[in-house]
Parts: structure tokens; sequence; C-alpha cells
């Protein structure tokens, strides 16, 4: 058995290999395998997460808990519901993180309030003018410096992007990831909803002003810095930060009248 599982013997063997002979034998050096190939999951996870904790929480602890989720998601993978692994185990990766970041409650409590009174206060303000804030009326709305608001703002986006990451996670709809993965063989419901969530998401984000678009675009799929996506569109980083509040305030309504 020692030598059956040496390492220069699972490198031949494929992961679906890896994974029928684990489901057999439940050994550890199958399962470590398989997470060893599999930890692009958590680099891709922490990275698209970075935003909401890098100020807050050290990478290692992030990568740490990743990890552990990769390695439950082994466990629990079940090749039989004709999914395919990497994106069961990049909800799982993604929600563990989620999970952590709440309860290490990494965003401060003024930003988190600071945040719900931007949401309110870009609402109104678009209701009332029928157009984009600008951000010296969103400072007065607010009654608050425009240096502040500037200040301000990298915080909000990082409270912003986890609060649209809860909603759709809290959702308990588990969205494929749009490499492949297939919902086939998945209950009709879930199905369904997965099929309705994602199209929720596409529409929204196809209602977003062009600037906003292509902020989330840039950011969420390009994994681009907020300073990189200034540099692309030509505006402050301070400003990006604003247009991805203001996105993803728009999103989460979108997600939030459907759910």
């Amino acid at each position: 058995m020692r030598e059956e599982y040496g390492s220069a013997a699972l490198k031949d063997k494929s992961t679906e290999e890896l994974f029928e002979e684990y489901r057999r034998t439940r050994s550890k050096a199958l399962r470590n395998e398989i997470v060893l190939r599999s930890m692009g999951i958590v680099r891709y996870a922490a990275l698209s997460t970075r935003k909401m904790y890098r100020k807050y929480s050290e990478t290692e602890d992030i990568v740490n808990e990743a990890t552990i989720a990769l390695m439950y998601a082994v466990d629990s993978f079940d090749p039989s519901k004709n999914t395919k692994f990497e994106t069961y185990a990049s909800i799982r990766v993604r929600g563990a993180i989620i999970d952590y970041i709440r309860r290490q409650d990494i965003i401060p409590r003024t930003v988190r309030k600071f945040a719900k009174e931007y949401d309110t206060a870009y609402t109104r303000l678009y209701e009332k003018l029928d157009r984009e804030p600008l951000p010296g009326e969103l400072a007065a709305e607010l009654n608050v410096p425009v240096s502040k608001l500037d200040s301000m703002a990298a915080q909000t986006a990082a409270a912003n992007a986890l609060s649209f990451e809860e909603i759709v996670f809290d959702s308990g709809v588990d969205i494929p990831d749009t490499n492949g993965g297939s919902m086939a063989g998945w209950e009709p419901e879930k199905r369904l909803l997965n099929g309705e969530m994602r199209d929720i998401l596409a529409s929204a984000i196809d209602k977003l002003k062009e600037k906003e678009r292509l902020v989330v675009t840039l950011y969420y799929y390009e994994k681009l810095k907020y300073s990189d996506i200034a540099g692309v569109i030509g505006v402050s980083e301070s400003r990006v930060c604003q247009i991805h509040s203001a996105a993803v305030i728009h999103l989460k309504d979108a997600l939030k009248e459907y759910l």
C-alpha cells in the first residue's frame, strides 16, 4: 500500500482516478494529492476576496481556512451528482472565506454603518436626480466633507462587496462557474433556481452604466486592483471605489428583489 501510494505513483494518476481510489480507501495520501492539485481554487478564492480582508486579516489566515474547506470538499464530493469538483469546491471554499470574515468581523462597525448610509443616500439621490449622483452631491447628502467621502471609499467598497457576497451565499443557491461547470443531475428545483439567479445577475450587470459594468468586469473577472482599474479608465482610485460601490448597490438591489 505504501508503495502504491508513493508520490511518483500518484503523479501518474488522473484526478478522476485518485477520487475513485479515495472513495474506496480514504487514504490520506490520496486526499493530500487531490488537495495539492486543487490549490489553484484556494489561490483564486483568496485573490478574488482580497479587498474584503487585506487591511484587517493576513492572507495566510484566509488561505489556511480555504485549504481546510478544500479538504472537506474532497471528503464530501459526490461525482454521481454529475457536477465538476472544481465547481463544487469553489463554492465550499468561497463560503468558508465569507464565514471566516464574518467571524472575525474584520469590517469595523463604523465602516458598515457608513456603507449602509452611503447605500441609502446613493439610492435616494439616484431616484431624485434620475442619474448617478456626483461625489460632491453624495458628500452633501451625507453631511461629510468630500475628502472624508474619498478616504472612506475603499473601506466602503470592501463592506459592500462582502455584503453582496453574503446575499448570494445566504440565498442557498449555488451558482456554477462559467468554465464548464455542469448542472446536469441536480434536482430540477435547484437547477431552475441556479439558472434564474445567473440570468438575474447577467441582466443586472447589463443594466449597469458603462463605467460600472467595466469596473465590475475588471475587478471580479480580470482580478485587477483598484489602482490598476483607475489607470485603465482614467480616474482616481477613490473614484473607482465609488463606482464599484454604486455598481454593487445596483446588483444587490436586483438580487434582493428576486430573493
